[in-house]
């Protein structure tokens, strides 16, 4: 195919120079009515491309010649055999693929790492998870994804399981053995969802760890605003084989998605496809030696250690991102949450996630000299600063295996049964009616469904006065919490 092309941004283009008059949505009439102060912020440039498909991009009758066009592209550009473009986010795609897999009532293979669209989306979608839970890393506190013998022993225990969710790359970088998992779901007929929101740059260089295509995945979400070039809410799904019918995963998208696709993703989506085609392997290559720097540099600063291959083994990660850079922080004897705090405020540097022991910084093509050295230079001022951080509480770590919590209740159940709202010492025992979900990076402590207990409820009332965020919960400050009424 001729990667030179861009449909979508190409039919923006022809719409301009055509200069239409539109009678129909968006009411701005390509920027006309917006009030200046918000042009002012945001540019012209954004409202003249906010264009509907139907009467607008394509034809009166919607003929998908354009948009159509822009899939082909992208599905040769990373080897699929279809992709589809998704306007809300892999947070939706997700729930998505599940729902193409697994309907109200079937069993679905779930890694319980996942994020809480994932979660979310068994409780939309009346899905019966089946929890494959993660390794857990007792030295580093961190969860490391499910291998395929874990996988093989759901599977064992409950044969009529129609697929697998498994996410990887993880929030900090660590990868599954997707090939392995693969190759033990085919086995068995059962189809492989990868939700791959953190490795959309995956297809386009060598040295990057495998994606889920390449190692046999039947379904791969990518959110492209993570790690690609492309804007916000821009979210792909790729597909291969026979095991998920493309008709299915259409109707399923069609059910949850919207009827009005913003213009700006699918445009921002088509010129990342292209630039990856054609220069990706290049400025990969430029990250992934810009990405070694950081390390080297990270590693000689006092109380700071970057995260490397050490953790790939068994037990462990298969693979690790190397353009993800976790930084372990407690030997400064401060918090991943107060370094985090203290590079935004000191520094105007703001880091992707953070916990009680580390945060993460992400390199992407777009990185340059100049970020580079803001990232490094607000580091080596936190290391020298630290001693000014005050002291504040810190999170209660608890034993990792108390986090793996038994699932009482199907998760839709419990979050639509009748609830009440309990104050946190009086939760153990109860069932969870709702996500609590520390963020970033947004993985569930708590899904409807499971059994509380008093580990995960005294590590969950340490956070908020740690600066734990969150958001997700009925009661932020985890002072109370809402569980299924007796």
């Amino acid at each position: 195919m001729d990667h030179s092309e861009t449909p979508v941004l190409d039919a923006l283009t022809k719409f301009r120079e055509r200069d239409d008059v539109v009678f129909g949505p968006p009411g701005h009439k390509q920027g006309r009515g917006v009030d200046p102060r918000v042009l002012d912020v945001l540019g012209e440039g954004v409202f003249a491309s906010d264009v509907l498909l139907l009467n607008g991009l394509d034809d009166r009758r919607e003929s998908q010649n354009v948009l159509g066009r822009a899939q082909e592209l992208m599905a040769d550009a990373v080897g699929a055999d279809r992709s589809f473009f998704s306007t809300c986010g892999s947070s939706l795609s997700v729930k998505t693929a599940m729902l193409a897999v697994a309907g109200p009532g079937e069993k679905l293979l779930v890694s319980r790492n996942a994020h809480k669209s994932v979660v979310s989306g068994v409780i939309i979608n009346g899905t019966d998870p089946v929890w494959v839970h993660a390794h857990f890393d007792a030295e580093r506190h961190l969860a490391h994804p499910p291998e395929a013998a874990d996988v093989e022993r759901a599977l064992d225990a409950h044969p009529d399981a129609k697929g697998m969710l498994l996410i990887t790359p993880t929030d900090w970088g660590t990868c599954a053995d997707i090939a392995g998992i693969a190759e033990l779901c085919h086995s068995r007929d059962v189809a492989l969802i990868v939700d791959e929101a953190w490795g959309a740059h995956l297809p386009f260089h060598p040295d990057l760890p495998a994606w889920g295509m390449s190692c046999g995945a039947d379904l791969v979400v990518t959110s492209v605003h993570k790690m690609g070039g492309a804007i916000e809410q821009s979210s792909v799904f790729h597909l291969q084989g026979d095991r998920i019918d493309p008709a299915v995963l259409k109707l399923r998208e069609d059910l949850l998605g919207t009827t009005s696709a913003s213009s700006l993703v699918y445009a921002s989506l088509d010129g990342w496809r292209r630039q990856m085609v054609e220069q990706g392997h290049g400025l990969l290559d430029a990250a992934l030696a810009r990405a070694a720097r950081v390390r080297a540099a990270i590693a000689d600063m006092p109380g700071l250690r970057p995260m490397g291959r050490e953790v790939v083994g068994p037990h462990h990660a298969a693979d690790l991102d190397p353009l993800a850079i976790s930084i372990d922080v407690r030997d400064l004897g401060i918090s991943g949450m107060q370094a985090a705090e203290w590079l935004r405020t000191a520094c105007h540097v703001d880091v992707g996630a953070a916990d009680q022991c580390r945060i993460n910084a992400r390199l992407t093509h777009a990185d340059d000299d100049a970020t580079e050295a803001r990232l490094v230079d607000a580091l080596r001022g936190l290391t020298a600063d630290v001693d000014r951080i005050a002291p504040q509480p810190q999170v209660r770590l608890p034993d990792p295996e108390t986090l793996s919590l038994e699932t009482v209740m199907l998760p839709r159940d419990a979050f639509f049964a009748p609830t009440e709202q309990v104050p946190v010492e009086k939760a153990a025992g109860r069932v969870a009616a709702e996500l609590v979900s520390p963020y970033p990076p947004g993985v569930p402590v708590l899904a409807p469904g499971e059994l509380i207990t008093e580990a995960v409820l005294d590590y969950l009332a340490s956070g908020p006065p740690a600066g734990m965020l969150v958001p997700d919960a009925v009661d932020p400050s985890l002072r109370t919490l809402r569980v299924v009424a007796h």
